[in-house]
């Protein structure tokens, strides 16, 4: 449940005036994804939306020639999902508030409200007698709902994978299949930059049994750098690695490096993982609607956004992107780093293709002409079929279009494509009036398509309370046309909804130059004994850096530098990307960035869903799916509850570094993890410290967090910016005492330690009886604070 729903109730049962919101008013963009927004009466009369900027069910009366609007019903929070279960009862799946609204279409109320697990995503209804399955993304779950006794416990269904969302039903109604958003692509992170002995993961890219022979920085092309090295710069620090199992079940570099043997083989312990690990690589849940068993179906994209059945023939279809993470180097993945792709999985379950729905690309060149671009779809969020099975419609959120295709997945349109409003996601279609409706997301509306012409024929707006940064700049964050050079790829396409991808990238470039370490440079060496503070020159940036893991657009702005490595000023600084990588002409002009920035601005993260109502955090904290590492048990012994209380005491507390002056809160401040914007200086011998004042304000207004300078570790990045710990249970799934892994990527900047309770576990830390406390109760109580460190501000 929502954290603040007491506090908006009644913001949302009260319609907020048709108007631009003043200071004096708050907007809460939490930037929520749609999964299944649009749907119609069983009788063809009534079509439903949610209007997720206002909290409300959109009601349209459609038996005319344009959409009528006739009621506008208040919701939970942030409403991602519609489904109409009869001609009079309509089920909503509020993503934030944690909930289920049902109303009474002939009433225009909500009858009943549903509590569900975390950041529920769709529901559909199946099995005999019919039950409701819902999806709930955060804790891998489908929870099953009778819908004539809202009273009884639901069923509980695990799922064995990231980020269950988007749903539908076979056509008899016995088999429910799941979208795995965050499914992976198969991709992984063998570590490469620490020398320092004790440390997890091992430096296995150095290893002198590995296919170059411990050269680190591996090649890329045979035996030399694409692009070369520039001659001018220094050698290149020690750097992870990515790696990518085939479908012979190889684990290979960009360069067709075998590192089988250290990921899954007998030398898999030289990387840290137990022999015969593996990444699941699940992408769509399969699950008997009477008797609730589960199957999977794997090795499809990396990110499931969207599924549908096609009548005709029970074929499961999945529109998604998939990211080529593993090829190194930015002017390699220029404009080419993502695909846009449609999955047909045969009933039966049979072997699935994969077909790109971009058939005019063929990424040999990272930019086309504009009118070539336009013909692209981009960030897929929306499938249907006909009757027939004949043809389909795939909604491009950031393309702001949509295209017709075949049962085969070919475009089989009377044009390349069909324009839009902007940020098109649901799709209904109504045969028996040749109309398709298409929600819009971004700009409130819904746009009617003649099936017959294949055009837009009308266009009905409806109430968005979102002020204007949002709707002038949202569309540099999504839009695919306008920001890279093939029209399939925008910043989206790997900060998921201004989130992340759970994917690490090796964006460096070997012919590129060093850049002036600018930054703060006396917040800390650690050294082992000296403690002394910015006694150390501050080394420049080196354009090989290695593999880093997405970071998320929430709540960046005013939280300077940016990147791992601190080595962005601010916003302004990323411009060059969109050339660099996205391979479009030109970067955003002055006005345009800064747009982008105002809207990244008013991104935020949702409340914690593991603290109280009261925003308390909890002492007794289940931790499923998270096991020790060596460290207070045995390596994969499950952890027991923790006490996030207990691990605040010693977060705050001189209690966990060698240096008993020094807390993990003097780094990552309370409440949100968040790097200290003051300068660090030394008091006297004993290494006392003292915050002596704020880093001043940048030449564009940019705030500074601190960067922390570590030469005695000879690491990827010798200069980290010190990470907020907002989002940390997002990153979870990553497993190395295990043989089957749920991700590839963990945490650091790299993503190379796999669990946070490897990361407490890591010698940097002490855990005693008597003074922080046993490691058998510190460990899950350390990792039950990571998970529940605040994103709002109230005190930890």
């Amino acid at each position: 449940m929502h954290r603040y729903a007491a506090a908006l109730a009644f913001a949302v049962f009260v319609r907020i005036p048709a108007q631009e919101p003043t200071a004096g008013e708050s907007f809460v963009n939490w930037e929520t994804p749609h999964v299944h927004p649009i749907d119609k009466t069983p009788d063809g009369t009534k079509l439903l939306a949610v209007n997720t900027a206002d909290n409300r069910l959109e009601v349209f009366d459609i038996t005319g020639a344009t959409p009528v609007a006739v009621a506008s019903i208040p919701v939970g929070l942030a409403p991602v999902s519609v489904r109409a279960r009869s001609n009079t009862q309509v089920w909503i799946v509020n993503h934030v508030s944690d909930s289920i609204s049902i109303v009474n279409l002939p009433t225009a109320n909500v009858v009943a409200t549903i509590n569900t697990l975390d950041e529920p995503c769709d529901v559909v209804f199946a099995g005999t007698p019919q039950r409701a399955f819902v999806s709930c993304s955060q804790v891998n779950t489908v929870q099953v709902f009778d819908p004539n006794d809202l009273t009884a416990m639901p069923s509980v269904i695990p799922i064995d994978a990231e980020d269950p969302r988007a749903m539908a039903v076979s056509p008899d109604g016995s088999v429910v299949y799941v979208a795995v958003f965050e499914s992976g692509n198969g991709s992984t992170i063998l570590a490469g930059g620490s020398a320092v002995d004790g440390f997890f993961p091992p430096n296995v890219v150095s290893d002198p049994l590995g296919p170059y022979g411990g050269v680190n920085p591996p090649p890329n092309d045979g035996e030399k750098f694409l692009p070369p090295q520039n001659p001018a710069n220094s050698p290149p620090p020690k750097v992870g690695l990515i790696v990518k199992k085939n479908s012979d079940g190889q684990w290979l570099d960009d360069n067709q490096g075998d590192w089988t043997e250290f990921v899954s083989g007998s030398l898999a312990d030289h990387s840290g993982r137990p022999q015969g690990w593996d990444l699941v690589d699940r992408d769509v849940v399969v699950i008997d609607a009477n008797t609730l068993e589960v199957t999977y179906v794997r090795h499809l994209m990396n990110i499931c956004m969207a599924l549908a059945i096609n009548p005709a023939n029970g074929q499961v279809t999945v529109v998604g992107t998939d990211a080529t993470n593993e090829i190194r180097f930015e002017p390699n993945l220029n404009g080419r780093f993502v695909t846009v792709n449609l999955a047909l999985v045969p009933a039966d379950g049979g072997d699935p293709a994969v077909i790109d729905l971009n058939p005019h690309l063929d990424y040999t060149t990272s930019t086309i002409p504009q009118e070539e671009r336009d013909l692209s779809i981009g960030d897929p969020r929306g499938i249907v079929w006909n009757a027939a099975g004949t043809r389909g419609y795939v909604t491009g959120m950031g393309s702001n279009n949509l295209v017709v295709i075949d049962s085969t997945g070919a475009r089989a349109g009377l044009s390349p494509t069909i324009e839009t409003g902007e940020g098109p996601t649901g799709l209904v279609l109504d045969e028996a009036r040749d109309r398709l409706f298409v929600l819009n997301k971004f700009e409130a509306s819904i746009s009617v398509i003649d099936t017959g012409s294949e055009t837009e024929v009308s266009r009905v707006p409806f109430y968005d309370p979102s002020p204007s940064a949002i709707k002038l700049g949202r569309r540099h964050l999504y839009g695919t046309h306008e920001t890279s050079g093939l029209g399939q790829a925008s910043c989206a396409s790997c900060h998921i909804d201004a989130r992340i991808d759970r994917l690490a990238w090796d964006l460096g470039n070997p012919a590129g130059e060093m850049k002036e370490f600018n930054q703060n440079c006396n917040f800390g060496s650690f050294g082992e004994v000296d403690f002394a503070l910015g006694m150390e020159p501050c080394p420049d940036w080196h354009p090989m850096k290695g593999p880093m893991v997405t970071q998320t657009f929430q709540d960046i702005i005013g939280k300077e530098p940016h990147h791992w490595r601190g080595d962005r000023d601010g916003l302004e600084e990323f411009n060059q990307t969109f050339q660099d990588l996205q391979g479009d002409d030109e970067m955003l002009s002055d006005e345009q960035m800064q747009q982008f920035e105002d809207f990244l601005a008013t991104i935020t993260f949702p409340p914690n869903p593991f603290r109280g109502f009261d925003n308390s955090l909890p002492s007794d904290l289940p931790l499923p799916g998270q096991f020790f590492t060596g460290v207070g048990g045995e390596p994969g012994e499950p952890l027991p509850s923790g006490d996030a209380v207990m691990g605040l005491n010693s977060f705050v507390g001189h209690h966990l570094l060698p240096s008993f002056a020094l807390s993990c809160s003097h780094c990552h401040t309370t409440p949100a993890g968040l790097g200290t914007n003051f300068v660090v200086d030394v008091i006297d011998e004993s290494h006392s410290i003292e915050l002596v004042g704020p880093f001043p304000e940048g030449s564009n207004g940019e705030l500074h967090h601190a960067v922390i300078f570590s030469p005695q570790a000879e690491t990827t990045n010798i200069s980290i910016k010190i990470p907020h710990l907002r989002n940390l249970h997002e990153k979870i799934g990553f497993e190395m005492t295990k043989t089957s892994s749920l991700a590839g990527f963990g945490f650091l900047h790299d993503g190379s330690v796999d669990s946070l309770a490897r990361f407490m576990g890591e010698p940097a830390f002490i855990f005693e009886e008597g003074f922080s406390g046993p490691p058998e109760q510190m460990i899950p109580a350390m990792v039950a604070l990571m998970i529940c460190l605040n994103a709002a501000t109230a005190a930890a």
